[in-house]
This record gives C-alpha cells, structure tokens and sequence, in this order.
C-alpha cells in the first residue's frame, strides 16, 4: 500500500529519472521512466545484482503483518527480507540514502514485550549500522490509502473499507497522526533529496519535512 503511494509520487516528480521496482509479482503501473523486477526469492539477489546499481535512493516499503506468525516466522521476513536487500544495496550503491517504512510503536531496544516491536526495532537497528549515505527510519501511525493504493492484507482492507468516511475527521482533528501514501511517499523523496534532522521519524516527524521549504530549491 505504502510503495503503491510511493511509486506513484516518483513517477509523478520531474526530478525523478528512473524508478525500478522489485517485488514478487508486477505492481501494475506503465510510465516510460519505471521498470519492474519480479524476483520470487526475496532473501537472496545475486541473480538481479546486476541490475541493482546506480540508484541515489532506496524506499522499503516490504511489510506483513505479525498475525498469525510467531517470532521466528515474522524475523524471517522482516528482518530477514529487508538486511538481504540492503546488505546487498550497500555494498553496490554506497552512496544511496535508504529509507525503511516501519511503524509506529517500534522498539528500538528490542526487549520489549510486543513481539513486532522487537523485530521491527532489530531490523531498524541493522540497517542504521549499514555503509549507506544516509538512512531513514519512517514510522507512520494511521496510513489513509488514496490514489487506488489497497493494501494485500485482507483485515487491513475490511478495516479501510469501514473507517474510510471516518479517516477525514480524524485527520483534521489529529493531523499529525494520520498520513496519506501520497504525503509518505513525497516525505521520502523529501528526504532522499534533503535529509532530514534525525534518523528514526514518527508521524509528527514526516508531517513536518512535507511543511518544511526543500533545501534543494533553495
């Protein structure tokens, strides 16, 4: 849901030359500027690292959701996926800003007692270790899906389809709480271009770099 927003708002930016996609299955989208790779072994990319370089930025967007999995389980995919992607990124693109969609509520101690938590604060703590340019860890809290963004969780999708008339309300009355996939995705490219103060960036956080004047265009 989150790389539907994403992928959009590059292909949208003039600034933007290429966008190129890895995933299991294709995305859907046509633009003369994006090319998609569907690769079905997530934890291994030595078969497309060819293809991997001469990128200035990566956006994560890759998520599922713990229910139903245990510990194990959910770090072989979350974890898992993401350092397979980045360790191999870092070492062909070490001049790429990488910027990882977590969540709100991650444990950057990894000891707490919310099993996601953990694995999502590990997994943002390896990453922040990496030879990157720059990383950026995004916790966004409620996402609003807009531009035919859906997410591939189906409790996900009954819980937009219901609290879709309410999200608007919500927004207004805790802006700094609600994001759509359009502003994340454009606080990534933000980031991409300018950096940001700080590394791990909540709600608040992400809603401040769309208000803020780009120092590019300064």
């Amino acid at each position: 849901m989150v790389g539907h927003g994403v992928v959009r708002e590059c292909l949208h930016d003039p600034g933007v030359q290429r966008v190129q996609t890895v995933g299991r299955t294709p995305g859907g989208a046509e633009h003369a500027k994006l090319r998609e790779i569907v690769h079905t072994d997530l934890w291994n990319f030595a078969s497309i690292e060819s293809e991997l370089s001469g990128f200035d930025a990566c956006f994560f967007c890759l998520g599922v959701s713990a229910a139903g999995m245990n510990e194990a389980e959910y770090e072989g995919v979350t974890y898992g996926i993401t350092l397979a992607a980045a360790e191999t990124l870092a070492r062909l693109n070490p001049k790429m800003t990488f910027v990882y969609v977590s969540g709100a509520g991650t444990d950057s101690s990894e000891h707490g007692r919310t099993m996601w938590a953990r694995v999502k604060g590990k997994t943002e703590n390896a990453l922040i270790g990496l030879p990157f340019k720059a990383t950026y860890m995004f916790r966004p809290g409620v996402i609003e899906p807009v531009y035919g963004a859906k997410s591939k969780t189906a409790w996900y999708r009954f819980f937009y389809s219901i609290s879709k008339p309410l999200l608007p309300v919500v927004r207004r009355t805790f802006p700094n709480y609600v994001l759509t996939t359009a502003e994340i995705g454009q606080a990534m490219l933000a980031v991409a271009r300018d950096g940001a103060p700080k590394k791990t960036l909540e709600s608040k956080d992400i809603r401040a770099i769309l208000l803020s004047p780009p120092l590019s265009a300064a």
